[in-house]
């Protein structure tokens, strides 16, 4: 009799593992767009040369390596970014639960009291019980271990997008500081402008005394002394909200913020080339997260599917129970049961299948969203290639038209203290010269900010 049973038992099972093989399925997270197999600049055909881990080190400045570290210590985004992976993994604990029997110890003392045989005399009666219960919902159908299945790939999504926030926070911080100096490299240029304008004026003023210039000549310089000094305040101002901007980046109040001197002229372009685009979108976190954020939706979706066929639990109870605590452990105490149940819902008002609709209406949605993510990287780095290669160009002529406008208006103040030059050549020159010297400080900031993109493009240090 044991032995049938046993071989019924073993039927059933075998019969319920079948259809669990038939239970449905996560999606496999595709993206379904054709990546192509080069980038279209140039650049790109040079050899690969992915960022170093700490790819800010290459710009040469030790004030910059500085901020970064302290970013890496006290940057809010960091912060609250890995309190959502924990979040996430705590999600991931409380979803793998389901997967795992639960177990409860119960034991207690139990009085009633009753009035026996319709006497006024009252009877007492106390028991005590100690008992283990455990139960288990057989995942026949996969619900469970597709719901643990979402929240492990949110917790990987997680991740990724505190990568991107690192990955974020660094170029900020570097196009910040790039910023900064800009500002304090452009005060400098403003003050010699201001001095070079200022020599002329002081000559014009000796030839109005002379009577070789006129009191309109006296008036341009003038206006141009005072538009070259209108422009100073708001340099200060940049620079001193770039250092409060900075602060900020560090999780430190302005006042604290300690920066070292750092040299505009000085920094260097570190190298950097793409390989291939699918060894980019490999390198990339907020494609990564994208790619996780539908691989959980494909797993929702597999989970309420499979909400619409049975469940199947187990349940087992055992233990002590007995009218004298003394006997409680004896055998004839013992007591144990076990029930095994299937549930279907019959009729919930669609509340299931509309969860279905639900889930797969925002599997379509990330799915859309990990195409874009893709595309955008790849737009990402072809701009930042394009970006780096123009403004590196452009600063070498900005720097060439400067060289040339220097040795032009020194000419030009030679021949006016000689008198041998009209007063509209000298402006034009020496506006020339104003004009070069801010535009190479501009083209040498625009190529620091396309170099933080296309290493940011790149996805970093990040691995």
């Amino acid at each position: 009799m044991t032995l049938t049973l046993f071989r019924r038992t073993a039927g059933a099972l075998a019969l319920l593992a079948g259809l669990a093989a038939c239970g449905p399925k996560p999606e496999p997270a595709l993206s379904g767009l054709s990546i192509p197999d080069r980038f279209q600049d140039p650049a790109a055909t040079a050899p690969v040369r992915w960022p170093e881990p700490e790819w800010w080190r290459g710009f040469n400045a030790p004030a910059l390596d500085a901020l970064m570290q302290a970013a890496m210590a006290g940057n809010f985004d960091l912060a609250a970014a890995a309190a959502r992976v924990r979040q996430a993994d705590a999600q991931l604990r409380i979803a793998g639960s389901a997967l795992l029997p639960s177990l409860a110890v119960d034991s207690g003392v139990t009085q009633s009291r009753s009035t026996a045989g319709g006497l006024a005399r009252n009877r007492n009666a106390t028991r005590y019980d100690a008992s283990l219960s455990a139960s288990y919902e057989v995942d026949f159908w996969g619900r469970n271990s597709a719901s643990a299945e979402a929240a492990a790939q949110s917790a990987r999504a997680s991740r990724f997008d505190a990568a991107t926030v690192l990955l974020t926070t660094e170029a900020s911080v570097a196009n910040t500081y790039f910023n900064l100096l800009a500002a304090e490299e452009e005060l400098r240029v403003q003050e010699a402008n201001l001095d070079a304008a200022r020599r002329t004026l002081a000559v014009i003023r000796q030839q109005v005394s002379f009577g070789v210039a006129t009191g309109l000549d006296l008036a341009q310089q003038e206006t141009v002394v005072a538009q070259v000094e209108a422009n100073i305040p708001g340099l200060r101002q940049s620079a001193a909200q770039n250092r409060n901007a900075l602060a900020l980046l560090t999780g430190r109040p302005p006042q604290s913020l300690a920066l070292g001197p750092g040299a505009f002229d000085r920094l260097r372009i570190p190298a950097a080339a793409p390989g291939q685009p699918a060894e980019l979108l490999a390198r990339r976190p907020d494609v990564l997260a994208a790619e996780a954020g539908l691989a959980a939706a494909n797993a929702n979706v597999a989970a309420a599917r499979a909400a619409l066929l049975p469940t199947v639990s187990l349940s087992a109870q055992g233990g002590f129970q007995s009218a004298a605590l003394g006997t409680l452990l004896r055998p004839e105490a013992q007591f144990f049961s076990l029930v095994a149940g299937l549930a279907q819902t019959i009729f919930d008002g669609g509340a299931r299948r509309g969860q279905v609709a639900l889930s797969q209406a925002q599997a379509e949605e990330l799915l859309i969203e990990y195409r874009r993510a893709i595309v955008a990287a790849l737009q990402d780095t072809e701009d930042a290639l394009v970006a780096l290669r123009e403004t590196t160009a452009q600063e070498a002529l900005r720097a060439e038209a400067a060289a040339r406008a220097e040795r032009a208006f020194g000419i030009a103040e030679a021949q006016l203290r000689a008198g041998t030059i009209n007063l509209i050549t000298l402006l034009n020159t020496q506006q020339s010269l104003f004009s070069t010297r801010v535009g190479l400080v501009q083209a040498r900031l625009a190529r620091l900010q396309a170099a933080v993109a296309l290493f940011r493009a790149l996805g970093g240090g990040w691995q």
